[in-house]
């Protein structure tokens, strides 16, 4: 599944593996819910995302360039609340290369045709683009035969995902010290202390283990696609260096 979100925002959701092609174990990719929104903002991904999921389930994972609101890049590894939404969901982040868009071809080609086809010239107001949008989707999924599919339309391939969005799965940490929920304003309060962590974390529960004297490894998630550390030390507020398991390989970045 890919969507394209607002002007100019673009992200491709990819298949589960439950959706791979039986001859070549290619990731079916049905493009979906292209909506016509006012700005970038993440609450208005936040309800394309969750409509998406509910009506398709859970991708396995999500391949986004750089930008807002797929990523953040002032954040704590770079991640925006939404990708921090999606990684509670058990989703997997791919970023591609800053200024490589051919690292997500088939989405970007896609995008061309779709502003081609669509915005050129474009609705009068979000109604008659809506409106183009879904005539642009029926065409596509039902009328376009694609060489990449054997010359047969996506609707004739797609499978939904065997992952149902439920809602955020519980989450908690029995090996370590104690589990705390991130503040508002980004903060974890260890008794007296306020460290800065990260506002993207808001309300997101992380865990605390004090691994040395005044050394305090922080997790969030406990899995190895999600998991990545901080170590704090006191007295002081200061997240150290030591702080990252984010790794580019195959020119994506991925949580590791």
């Amino acid at each position: 599944m890919e969507g394209v979100f607002g002007d100019g925002t673009r992200g491709s959701v990819c298949g589960s593996p439950a959706s791979r092609r039986a001859n070549g174990g290619t990731p079916q990719r049905v493009r979906d819910l292209p909506q016509a929104l006012s700005c970038t903002k993440e609450n208005y991904a936040f309800t394309v995302f969750e409509t998406l999921f509910k009506e398709r389930g859970l991708p396995a994972n999500i391949r986004s360039d750089n930008g807002v609101p797929f990523a953040s890049a002032h954040a704590l590894f770079n991640l925006s609340r939404l990708a921090v939404w999606w990684l509670r969901l058990g989703i997997g982040i791919e970023r591609i290369k800053p200024g490589h868009p051919q690292q997500n071809g088939r989405h970007e080609r896609m995008h061309l045709t779709l502003k081609k086809e669509t915005t050129k010239p474009a609705g009068l107001n979000f109604l008659q683009q809506q409106a183009r949008f879904d005539d642009f989707i029926e065409i596509f999924h039902n009328e376009r035969p694609h060489e990449a599919l054997d010359m047969k339309c996506p609707a004739e391939v797609y499978q939904p995902s065997t992952r149902t969005y439920q809602g955020l799965p519980d989450i908690d940490y029995p090996f370590h010290d104690k589990t705390i929920v991130v503040t508002h304003c980004g903060r974890i309060c260890l008794g007296r202390k306020k460290i800065n962590f990260s506002t993207v974390f808001a309300g997101q529960a992380v865990g605390i283990k004090e691994v040395h004297d005044d050394i305090w490894l922080v997790s969030f998630m406990d899995d190895a696609i999600t998991r990545f550390t901080v170590t704090i030390l006191s007295p002081g507020t200061r997240l150290q260096s030591s702080l990252a398991n984010w790794t580019r390989r195959a020119g994506s970045c991925s949580i590791a």
